[in-house]
């Protein structure tokens, strides 16, 4: 079972990557399981289904027809999986025939749960992460991967080879196929966005210190005193004003787990809250005093971000300061193409003792559970074979944009530039679109989209960034100058794996995780408003992590992550 390290290296050797039919090093043998386990959880072979495999990494997949189900989640911009042009290509390439079940973004984890419940489940699942501690190690549902993958994903094997051990699970084990979408402004989306309309109106710079901050939102509430001196929203990509400015004083980690428990890895190496040190009291004490200034209002701890989009886009530009990933978020460039423009992304500020940090996502391109093989499966070796095209450069580029090569995409197009300035490893023709159509997949695919394939895409180089077209250049630039400068060093604070923990752990800080969000939220809000007292109140906010099971939770983390890193 620990044969992965070892059969990757000597992979990596044999086949190039993004290669778009490799050859696994001569014929494997063909067990076509019938999805009953032996005693190890293995999936097992036997006579009535062996055989039916070609061989490894030619196409078609089978030497014969056959029909597997597959449930993932719909999406509105795809008109129907089973009639899609895509989904009709794959069973003319591979052979295998898919029939679809799906559940909505809302109801797919009820749906798949009910499944699990009454053993009528599909044989595979994409684009939906069912538990892999319990549907996986505890009850077996999900098929253990190890020797399946070795002896069937010859392109998985190749291009994921460094990040299949952060794969595997409590037991040592692997019951998931993980997509790669290393998206560079993505993994720095903590940012936030100026309006420059304002500042040369006030005669200022962009702010570099969070004195100048101060002074910025000062300013403007003396020149707009009905103006919104700083955006914010509840939900949304980074639209919460806090976590950036907290990047001011101490590293804002990213969300851990399923909690926002503002929990990373702390400089001795151990995990630790954010939320009882004094550094983020300091914060807290900085935007306490944007508040009494008037600069931070209530809305933007209660409203949505489609709520902030609509009161950023009203007449007169009103929001000096704005968070989001992308500014594309809240304006469009289209049809508000001037206060589109006016925005730009600002570097981040530095404390009062020079603290200034970008928070560096740099666990974000993983996918922790795209693609699964259940019991039920009865050739368990064509499923992960099928899915092991997507792992190509012609499988990315096809699910995503659609499978006519010179009609949709275009590779290694003559004369261009990628995002990077690199020469391009390809060209989109047929573009994304959030309408519906029926020609691709659009998202619901298990992405192979490492980070110079995301930045090999054919860009103009002069393009207006002012524009829609513009938009990723936009990013990557801003990214490049101003995000990743900043990104946090070694011997910092730093932000936490996906930690993965056993059905057990995972049941036991399922309240906790919730009181602990809370209980940081509800005082954050209190101490920034000055519901709360500084002087009074913080020593009791502090010792009151132990009511809420804070040390529980920060245990189970730490069990979890020495477990992992010990691996």
């Amino acid at each position: 079972m620990r044969k992965l390290k070892k059969a990757t290296a000597l992979l990596l050797c044999l086949l190039m990557t993004f290669s778009l039919a490799a050859c696994g090093g001569g014929t494997t043998k063909e067990t076509g399981g019938t999805g009953e386990k032996a005693e190890n959880g293995e999936a097992q072979a036997d006579s009535g289904s062996t055989g039916i495999l070609t061989e490894t990494g030619t196409y078609p997949i089978v030497k014969e027809p056959i029909e597997l189900t597959l449930f993932c989640v719909s999406m509105p911009n795809v008109e129907d999986f089973a009639t899609n042009d895509f989904t009709k290509f794959m069973e003319e390439k591979t052979g295998i025939k898919i029939n679809f079940e799906t559940g909505s973004r809302d109801d797919w984890e009820t749906k798949l749960n009910l499944a699990f419940s009454t053993g009528d489940y599909p044989d595979m699942i994409m684009f939906a992460s069912p538990s892999q501690a319990k549907y996986g190690v505890k009850e077996g549902i999900l098929l253990q991967l190890d020797d399946l993958i070795e002896a069937n994903m010859p392109n998985y094997m190749a291009n994921m080879g460094e990040y299949i051990d952060a794969t595997r699970q409590t037991d040592g084990h692997i019951y998931a196929i993980c997509g790669l979408n290393e998206c560079y402004h993505c993994m720095y989306a903590k940012k936030m966005w100026v309006n420059t309309y304002w500042l040369d109106k006030m005669g200022i710079d962009v702010p570099t210190t969070t004195d100048e901050f101060y002074d910025a939102c000062k300013k403007f509430l003396e020149i707009n005193p009905t103006g919104i001196a700083v955006g914010g929203a509840k939900d949304g990509w980074h639209a919460r004003f806090e976590e950036w400015m907290t990047n001011a004083f101490i590293l804002s980690p990213s969300k851990s787990q399923d909690y926002r428990v503002e929990v990373g890895l702390a400089p001795e190496g151990k995990i630790r809250t954010i939320a009882n040190t004094d550094e983020y009291k300091e914060a807290l004490k900085y935007m306490n005093s944007l508040y009494k200034l008037g600069a931070i209002y209530d809305g933007d701890f209660t409203q949505t971000e489609e709520q902030l989009r609509a009161l950023a886009n009203q007449e007169g530009e009103p929001v000096l300061f704005l968070p989001c990933g992308t500014i594309s978020n809240h304006f469009d460039a289209d049809n508000n193409n001037e206060t589109y423009r006016h925005y730009q992304v600002m570097a981040p500020i530095a404390g009062p003792d020079g603290t200034r940090r970008a928070t560096y996502m740099k666990y974000a391109g993983l996918g922790e559970g795209d693609f699964f093989v259940t019991d039920k499966c009865k050739y368990p070796e064509a499923a992960l074979r099928w899915i092991d095209y997507f792992f190509t450069t012609e499988g990315a580029l096809s699910s995503q944009y659609g499978a006519e090569e010179g009609t949709d995409w275009v590779l290694n197009p003559e004369g261009k530039k990628g995002l990077n300035g690199e020469p391009a490893m390809y060209e989109v023709l047929n573009p994304y679109s959030g309408e519906a159509q029926n020609h691709d997949w659009q998202d619901v695919q298990v992405k192979y989209f490492p980070a110079e394939f995301r930045l090999g895409e054919s860009t103009d180089q002069n393009v207006d960034v002012g524009t829609s077209l513009g938009l990723e250049k936009l990013l990557y630039d801003a990214t490049k100058e101003k995000m990743e400068p900043y990104a946090q060093k070694e011997g910092d604070w730093d932000v936490l794996p996906y930690l993965k923990l056993t059905d057990e752990e995972a049941t036991k800080i399922q309240t906790i995780g919730v009181e602990v969000e809370n209980y940081i939220e509800e005082n954050k809000v209190a101490f920034i408003t000055g519901r709360k007292d500084f002087d009074k109140d913080w020593d009791s906010y502090v010792k009151g992590f132990d009511n809420v099971g804070l040390p529980t939770l920060l245990e189970v983390y730490q069990t979890a992550y020495d477990r992992q890193s010990s691996k």
